[in-house]
Formats: C-alpha cells, structure tokens, sequence
C-alpha cells in the first residue's frame, strides 16, 4: 500500500544528567543524616522498585556503601505491590535482572510477601507493611519521582506511592486500587502514607528525577519529616521536563516496545492518549491518537503485557511473549482490565497496517498522518511522515535526520526498523547533515 514516506527526526529536550552520580549521593545522605538517631548496628530496610530507572545499579549500591560506612548493617527488599508476577521469587528476579543481587550490592535481598497490620486510617483503609521491613530499625524507599500514567494531582508516582503500594505488597497494593476507585488513588496514597509514618519506621527516601531523556537529573535525600511536602515540589519540577509527540494529531502510531520497565501501564497513557479504563484521547495536552500499533514486548517485562488492551492492534509476537499470570495479577490487582484485552493482532507488521488504516477515517493510505516511536519512554529519536513536515519545521523542537523515505519490509512482512540508532543518519546525504546541522 502507499504509505506516505517517513522522515526520521530528533526532538530536541533540555539535558540535566548528573555529571557525578555517586559524589551526589554522599553529598545528599550527608546533609539529610538520615542516621542521626541510629545506633551502630542497627539493620536498615531499603525498599526499591520495579520501574527501568536510569542507573538504578549504580545509585542504589552507593547507598548502601553510605549505610555500611556508618556501621549500619543495610539490606534489600522489593517495594513493588503486585509486580513480579506477586511472588517473592518473582521480585527478587526483578531485582536481580536490574542488576540488584547480594553479591552486587554487597548486602543482602530479602523478598517475602508477608505483611504486618498497621491497623486503619480515618477512612476505613486497613494498612499493612512488607514484615520484612517492619522488622528492621528503620526503613529507606529509593524511588523516582514521576507524573503518574492514570491520574493527575499533587502527589502521583514516587516515595508516598512505594511506601503505600510498594510496601503493601500484593494484600495491600489489592485493596487500596479498590479504595482509589472510591475516593482516588492519589487521597489513598496520601492516607495510607501517613499511616505508614505513623510506625515511626521510615527514615525518608531517596528521590530519583529523570530529564526527558531518561537521564538522572537530580537525586535528593529526602528527610521523614518533610516527605509529603517536598515530594509535592519535585513532582511540579519533573512534570515540567515531561516530553511530549510534537504534533497535536496522529491517524496512526507506531510503538515498537510496550512493558513494565517503560510504564507502569505498559505505555505512558499521557503519551498514547488513552486511559487504562479504556478511554480514547482523554488528555488535552496530548495529541490526538486514532490508531495505535504495537509491534513487540520488551524482555525486561517478563512477560507482563499490562497495557495490551491499550492498543488496537498488536503484533502477533507480543500476544506469544505474554505471561498470563504476571499480566492478570498486575491488571486485576489494579483494576485496569481494560489493559488486559487483547487486541487484533497480526503476523506481521504489514498486514497490520494494510488491515488498520482503512479504520482511520482516510480515503487513502496517502493521506494518513503517522508517527513512530521506540517506546513511550523515548521521545527523542522519532519517525514521522513527511506530511507533517510544516508542522514539525513550525514548533522549532526537532532536526530531520534523514530524508524522506518509503517504508520497507522484511521477507516476513515486518518493517525494516526506521529508528534502530544504525538507520538513524543512514539516508542523509553529506550536504543534508549540514543543512540539517546534525549535531556529533
């Protein structure tokens, strides 16, 4: 079919990398002295989570080398609710596949599902907390503060929401998505936070911020005493280094990896404009989305396909790569059911799009308005087509990288990628990368 050509661009996003990660962390911990009131010995509980976070190795073994130089006996745990398939083994393999395992981190990692009662808020919530933490003398959640894929507030995703869900494991992350179709997940995050305050057990947190291009951008030493707030003013600064598709509407979008590492819902929603509950373009802020492909699952999802349903058509390697159990218990634990159905999917990318596009309204393949990404996650390197060229030249935020080209396929029928980092320059001409100003 004649699709309209492709035109690789990169958008151009603020950098903030932390030029040395490790100095600001000691720098960070020593100002917080989060030990102050420790004695030498005592074991320290740091709660980590399941999300890809950018260098996630590096930052979580430089805290626990700052806990053993204080004489402190620091160990592991997952703070992840459901995810890992709601296992204690499951968990424990997620850590270890981000590269957080005993002989790694030189502590121990201790999983276990089993929880403590921490009794119930004013609302009727019953809080519980992973044992395993409630039984060391103080307890750390190390966490990246973010907007949250399926609402919006004061306080989404980060050090509140793992010592709620995180530290409820799979009996308290179950019954608190039940209480926020009620009054809100972000008031059941709050509630359920200050109760787990109230222990006397959590020390504070280290709050992770990545810029727009998955970087560490900033790492802070959050003390006990001033987490609800300072969590507040960090989700406003993160959320204003949120990219975005530099368009304000797509016929067809192109996604080539869906999973957990990239969103908790599989795809950033606020990205693909779709809500989990199975609503179409519900953001204003983000473009309009008609049709949206996803063509695989990444490995580091194991096998969870949380935010399948999403899609309106996949392709069919991503439906043979789903673990049932991991992607249900995610999905009913949750509430997203809607996540959870499966799409039309296809034997290849072809097919898809030969199927899909007469579904968009358009007279003619030629006619359609498309985007290409690598995931919700990456927004930098982008493929668009060239009919959207005036738009894209209009907003300033992006180079061409190549010239307009046909979409090619496989002997299999699947596309020959437009955005692997080999094809990324490949169809400039040396007078196009001047002109384009390609930066080396």
């Amino acid at each position: 079919m004649p699709f309209p050509p492709f035109v690789v661009v990169r958008q151009h996003l603020p950098s903030y990398k932390l030029p040395d990660i490790p100095g600001e962390i000691r720098n960070q911990l020593d100002a917080a002295a989060l030990d102050a009131k420790l004695k030498p010995g005592s074991t320290i509980a740091i709660g980590v989570g399941s999300r890809g976070i950018a260098n996630i190795d590096v930052i979580v073994r430089e805290l626990v080398a700052w806990w053993k130089a204080r004489g402190m006996q620091p160990f592991l745990f997952p703070a992840m609710g459901s995810h890992g398939a709601a296992s204690a083994s499951g968990q424990a393999a997620v850590l270890a596949k981000y590269g957080m395992t005993e002989s790694s981190m030189g502590c121990p990692v201790r999983s276990s599902l089993s929880v403590v009662d921490l009794g119930s808020t004013p609302e009727g919530i019953d809080v519980v907390m992973d044992r395993t933490a409630h039984s060391a003398a103080g307890v750390m959640l190390c966490g990246r503060v973010k907007w949250h894929t399926d609402f919006a507030g004061k306080l989404e995703s980060g050090l509140f929401k793992m010592m709620a869900i995180g530290l409820g494991k799979l009996a308290g992350a179950q019954r608190y998505h039940a209480h926020g179709r009620q009054i809100g997940l972000e008031a059941v995050i709050r509630r359920v936070g200050r109760q787990v305050l109230g222990t006397g057990k959590i020390l504070g947190g280290l709050a992770i911020l990545e810029d727009a291009h998955h970087q560490t951008a900033r790492i802070e030493a959050v003390h006990v005493t001033d987490m609800e707030r300072r969590e507040e003013e960090l989700l406003e600064l993160v959320k204003s280094w949120m990219p975005r598709i530099p368009v304000k509407a797509l016929d067809f979008l192109i996604v080539n990896e869906l999973g957990k590492n990239w969103s908790g819902s599989g795809m950033d929603p606020k990205v693909i404009n779709r809500d989990i509950h199975g609503a179409l373009n519900p953001w204003p802020f983000a473009p309009r989305v008609e049709r949206v492909y996803v063509r695989d699952l990444h490995p580091l999802s194991y096998g969870n396909a949380i935010g399948v349903g999403m899609a309106d058509a996949v392709h069919r390697q991503v439906i043979r790569k789903m673990k049932r159990r991991a992607t249900y218990v995610n999905g009913i634990t949750s509430g997203a059911l809607a996540c959870l159905k499966i799409p039309a999917n296809f034997a290849s990318d072809r097919e898809c799009l030969e199927a899909l596009w007469r579904t968009t309204g358009r007279q003619h393949p030629s006619e359609l308005t498309m985007g290409w990404i690598r995931s919700t996650q990456d927004l930098t390197v982008m493929a668009f087509t060239e009919n959207l060229r005036s738009e894209l030249e209009a907003g300033g935020q992006v180079e061409f990288l190549t010239n307009p080209q046909e979409l090619r396929y496989t002997s299999k029928g699947d596309l020959a990628d437009l955005l692997a980092p080999e094809q990324e320059r490949a169809e400039l001409r040396p007078e196009d990368a001047v002109s384009a100003q390609i930066r080396n």
